[in-house]
């Protein structure tokens, strides 16, 4: 789970922007959607979370960070050594050559390896070089824990502008650091090239970051609807249940195929009252929409994780939203604590959602970007009508017309 997010000089996202997700423990009970950091906690955080704000304000942006955290992580090694890394900053020749900083506080193992389930706060900081000569480097990456829920922040590792890197003993043992010295890149990270040495710790971490599944990445990694067949293809656990949720977006499919055909790939949409299978091609929008984004949902229910979707009411309908949403806090399809982020335009589901789960984002008039919590807001009252209170421009976040 992820419960604080920290953005500054990415894309339109010009100064520091501190999302942090705790609800105290005044906030009333709310089973399943407001559930605890960490073992031991008794803060909580939501588990899904909803961005809200006019076209190009800037909430993809965010989702964007937690996507380019994710890869840069587990395969900034295999990126091409002198290149510049897949984001951009905030477009203005100052802040082009100003460091770009990125933070996030997620929920891990205690004891990592040892088997136990305990859990406790770890937080993950990368601070990024100017494009002074259209390159990036690292000037600063680590990752800290709290053991037990202390307040006590330990390091894991820590690695400054020239590439030395500072460990716990039981994380990386001194001949690793002697090698890692000898092949850690300026724009990789310490994680994914550790995992290339076979550091199981590392490792491991890099398996929490495979568990960030998105469909919007950054620009090398855009999936095609070749490798989302394949997806399909490979996994016969996902195209049952595929086929047992699609008939609620769609109620006139009965059954989705994928065939191959003079060794391609391909997929039919068999439906009620029709004598042929239907192509993807034909398929209505929202249906097409739904087949894209249902590996996603159905992997981090499955397996625990964080789904990262943008626009997901984007040609479904908000009653179908409305039960996405739910799937979440539902102790049977969430079994492993799945997290969801999103950004929409479905106003309507603000009065399915809790205020702790809707961030609301503006842009200034030179650009740049603004986040912030409805519950940040003084006197937000659990409820209040916030479809008709949002509408109304009284919260922010909405466009500007005339």
């Amino acid at each position: 789970m992820i419960y604080k997010l920290e953005i500054e000089n990415f894309y339109s996202i010009r100064e520091r922007q501190a999302i942090d997700l705790t609800v105290g423990q005044k906030a009333p009970e709310e089973a399943g959607r407001l559930v605890k950091i960490h073992d031991g906690s008794k803060d909580r955080a939501p588990r899904v979370i909803a961005i809200y704000g006019p076209n190009a304000s800037g909430k993809s942006n965010i989702l964007k960070a937690i996507t380019f955290l994710g890869w840069f992580v587990r395969s900034s090694f295999d990126y091409k050594p002198q290149a510049p890394l897949p984001y951009e900053k905030f477009l203005i020749k100052e802040k082009y050559f100003a460091p770009t900083k990125l933070s996030i506080t997620f929920t891990g193992p205690e004891k990592p390896l040892t088997g136990t389930k305990e859990t406790c706060p770890y937080v993950y900081s990368l601070e990024l070089s100017g494009r002074n000569d259209g390159r990036d480097r690292v000037l600063h990456e680590s990752l800290h824990y709290h053991p037990n829920g202390s307040t006590r922040l330990v390091r894991v590792f820590e690695r400054d502008e020239v590439g030395t890197v500072k460990a716990a003993p039981w994380f990386a043992s001194r001949s690793q650091l002697s090698v890692l010295k000898g092949v850690l890149r300026q724009n990789a990270s310490v994680l994914a090239t550790l995992g290339q040495l076979n550091n199981q710790h590392a490792l491991n971490f890099i398996r929490g970051a495979n568990n960030v599944e998105a469909n919007i990445l950054v620009n090398l990694l855009e999936q095609d609807d070749l490798e989302l067949l394949k997806r399909y293809a490979r996994n016969s656990e996902l195209l049952t249940a595929l086929n047992r949720d699609i008939g609620r977006i769609d109620l006139g499919v009965e059954q989705v195929q994928i065939f191959e055909k003079n060794d391609r790939l391909g997929v039919h949409f068999t439906h009620a009252g029709l004598d042929r299978p239907v192509e993807m091609f034909f398929e209505s929008h929202g249906t097409q929409q739904f087949f894209k984004i249902y590996p996603i949902i159905h992997r981090t229910l499955a397996h625990g994780g964080v789904a990262v979707i943008d626009e997901l009411d984007a040609s479904i309908h908000p009653s179908i939203l409305s039960e996405i949403v739910q799937w979440f806090a539902d102790p049977e399809r969430n079994r492993y604590g799945a997290q969801l982020w999103m950004n929409c335009h479905a106003t309507s589901l603000l009065n399915k959602l809790l205020k702790e789960e809707i961030l609301l984002c503006e842009k200034t008039r030179d650009g740049a970007t603004q986040v912030y919590g409805l519950s940040d807001i003084k006197g937000i009252r659990r409820e209040e009508n916030f479809l008709q209170n949002y509408l109304g421009g009284v919260y922010g976040g909405v466009p500007n017309i005339g």
